[in-house]
């Protein structure tokens, strides 16, 4: 028999903490964070306590309250008694916090399960400050590879989204297989990708479809805007204009960064990208398929250097890992003085550094991102306003990194699965209907299948 048990992603977009159980074998596939559970507790200014292990996010269901899953380290300020791992493996589909953020949490003797390009974007990622995933014994896998653990057999099979190297599953078992989307798009740049995970998931003849459902919802309007279309609309802004550009996005999403590198050199200006970006570019090279550019080398591009301790560029108030791209970096003078011939990255955290570069009024303002906020972005009427004040015009232009509701409701017929469980959705009960059997899960639910 197969038992399914829904940690997280249940009637929200992202969490997901999905576990399926196979006679002695259990494996997670994601653990990621739940961003509206965990903003119902805590803000910016108020945070869990490290010192306090998991015993802040168990009081309030922020992590599931499971045995044999934790280190001993992190159980000392809780009730559950620690005990040796037995759960035999998690897997993840992709690189974004809402499905590997709480991996931190797991004992170092579980093993984490992760394509190559998931673990290089980590690398940078723990390097440049942003995360700690703790200690691990990953173990990674690309496309065309095969996991047995136990009795099942996982499949990880790439899909586009809007970071590189996310995989869907197909777990096989004696007792029916499973299709696992993690979140998928067939409108980017390498929708090929997509394709190929769902010819391969229909020939499955799945007993089981778990499918993503981000951008299901009661809206009748569904946009569809492509990786083509951020380029032409970018380019036509870009080529009008003889003012400073200014693009922000996603920090990990490698097709918007080659977009507007690719605006910037059609239209003979450089790109100015954050160290931050310089860093996971630089990490990423080692995947020789994604063919990315030498930040170090590349004519066309700068990286942004922000003043730190000093008030001033000393090399003493870099990190190590930044100290690196200072020889190809430039300040906010720079760009206040090229501004017809750059288009700068800058990201919403880094807002202030508006106030040194002073843009001339009726520049650009690109805001690709997707307009429901997530954890990388900041309130709207805040940054409203600093686009007010420095006179910027203001353009949405993004590409979703999720199929619409229409897309995802063909992709599920013609997989046709008998049992479907619709998670990372606000709107499940949309899902009635689309084939023989849809369950709505419930949160901390076992479903024996």
């Amino acid at each position: 028999m197969l038992n399914l048990t829904f940690y997280g992603g249940v009637g929200e977009i992202g969490g997901n903490k999905i576990l399926l159980e196979h006679n002695k074998t259990k494996i997670f596939f994601d653990f990621g964070m739940s961003f509206s559970k965990a903003g119902e507790y805590f803000t910016d200014y108020l945070q869990p306590r490290n010192v306090n292990g998991v015993a802040d996010y168990l009081e309030f269901g922020l992590l599931p309250s499971l045995k044999g899953l934790y280190s001993k380290e992190l159980l000392l300020h809780t009730s559950i008694k620690y005990q040796k791992p037995i759960y035999d493996g998690v897997f993840i589909s992709h690189v974004h916090i809402d499905h590997i953020g709480d991996i931190w949490a797991i004992d170092e003797n579980i093993p984490i399960y992760c394509g190559e390009t998931t673990k290089l974007i980590m690398e940078a990622m723990e390097e440049s400050g942003n995360m700690d995933y703790g200690e691990h014994n990953y173990k990674t896998f690309r496309t065309g590879r095969k996991i047995r653990i136990g009795k099942i057999t996982i499949e990880p099979i790439h899909v586009d989204h809007s970071v590189p190297g996310a995989y869907g599953f197909i777990i096989y078992t004696k007792d029916g297989n499973i299709v696992y989307t993690g979140d998928l798009r067939i409108h980017g740049s390498a929708s090929e990708l997509t394709k190929d995970f769902l010819r391969k998931a229909k020939k499955a003849k799945p007993n089981i479809m778990i499918c993503e459902g981000t951008k299901v919802s009661t809206s009748k309007k569904e946009y569809n805007t492509s990786e083509d279309d951020v380029y032409e609309k970018s380019f036509e802004i870009v080529s009008k204009t003889s003012k400073l550009v200014i693009a922000t996005f996603y920090g990990r999403d490698i097709d918007r960064f080659y977009t507007f590198y690719n605006v910037a050199k059609e239209n003979k200006r450089k790109f100015v990208i954050s160290m931050k970006l310089a860093n996971l570019i630089n990490k990423l090279k080692d995947d020789l398929k994604l063919r990315m550019p030498n930040v170090f080398k590349d004519k066309n591009i700068l990286i942004y250097k922000r003043r730190k301790r000093s008030g001033e560029y000393e090399e003493n108030d870099y990190s190590k890992w930044e100290r690196p791209y200072l020889q190809n970096s430039v300040g906010a003078d720079y760009i206040h003085k090229h501004q017809s011939e750059l288009i700068l990255n800058l990201d919403f955290t880094n807002f202030t550094e508006l106030i040194d570069i002073r843009p001339d009024k009726g520049s650009h303002f690109i805001h690709s991102m997707s307009e429901p906020f997530s954890e990388e972005d900041i309130e709207a009427d805040i940054m409203d306003k600093w686009i007010k004040h420095f006179g910027l015009i203001f353009h949405q232009l993004h590409a979703s990194g999720h199929c619409t509701k229409k897309q995802i409701m063909n992709i599920i017929k013609d997989i046709n699965p008998k049992v479907l469980f619709p998670i990372h959705t606000q709107h499940p009960e949309l899902f009635k209907g689309v084939c023989e059997k849809v369950i709505l899960p419930e949160i901390n639910k076992a479903y024996r299948l």
